[in-house]
């Protein structure tokens, strides 16, 4: 069996920037056994798998090298962009049904545009995984999905460098380190060692828990925002309640085929 595989470098403005994901169009569901035997072997933080679903609608679901995962923005964005300039889409907005419900991305002028369900952060202790693994004795931390730690100091949160061992036994899938900034709205870093992601160069899903914090915090609904990974990427988001939009570029690193033996 050949399958076409796209990588895609997504929230980037060129090759070699923001988060790399590949991106597989199917015509049927593989088995999920060999699926996650390819996001293994691409050895991506994600690999997304889409079928079509409905007219202008597709499935959509998102491997890391270790587990499927409920919710990708990075990837959902790469996927969206081999079907629009890759596949040749038409139409300006793709929905995708997923395990988090429906996601639209369409075309908002040089940018695409994702519509994500947004999760709202709420207080809690600061785990003791995450005070070992990072040397933080006191921090503001909320949760949803991951853990959300505030810090005050754009430099403190650039230098960490993260016990990754410390952070295996979180109950959540990760933990985002944010702080505001002087060139933009917020600044992040995001880590996920259990899903076999010691950092996370974007994370899409990761501004659905952000944009709602720096929202309310900042008083604007609108927001610019810096993932300051090594690879580091540019995030636009606006909050509207119950739905985060992030946006962001795309540029595609390569287009293949995977050729699989006894499927």
């Amino acid at each position: 069996m050949k399958l076409p595989i796209y990588q895609v470098d997504a929230f980037a403005d060129r090759a070699f920037e923001g988060n790399p994901a590949a991106v597989c169009i199917l015509d049927s569901w593989l088995c999920e056994e060999t699926m996650q035997a390819i996001a293994a072997e691409n050895n991506l933080s994600e690999t997304a798998f889409v079928v079509p679903y409905q007219e202008n609608a597709y499935q959509i679901r998102w491997f890391t090298p270790t587990a499927e995962v409920d919710l990708c923005g990075h990837a959902t964005l790469a996927a969206a962009y081999v079907l629009f300039e890759c596949v040749g889409l038409p139409d300006e907005e793709i929905r995708f049904w997923s395990r988090s419900g429906w996601l639209m991305v369409c075309v908002a002028e040089d940018l695409l545009q994702m519509d994500f369900p947004a999760q709202q952060p709420e207080s809690c202790p600061l785990p003791t995984q995450i005070q070992r693994a990072f040397g933080i004795e006191r921090a503001e931390c909320f949760q949803h999905q991951d853990y959300l730690v505030v810090l005050d100091d754009e430099s403190l949160l650039r230098d960490l460098t993260p016990d990754f061992q410390a952070l295996m036994d979180l109950d959540l899938r990760g933990v985002i380190l944010t702080a505001p900034s002087k060139d933009f709205d917020f600044v992040c870093r995001f880590f996920a060692p259990r899903y076999g992601i010691n950092e996370d160069p974007v994370t899409g899903s990761a501004f659905t828990q952000l944009a709602p914090f720096w929202a309310e915090r900042l008083s604007k609904t609108d927001l610019t925002a810096k993932q300051v990974s090594r690879r580091g990427g540019k995030v636009y988001c606006r909050w509207e309640g119950e739905r985060v939009f992030i946006s962001g570029r795309a540029a595609l690193y390569l287009r293949g085929e995977i050729e699989i033996q006894d499927v």
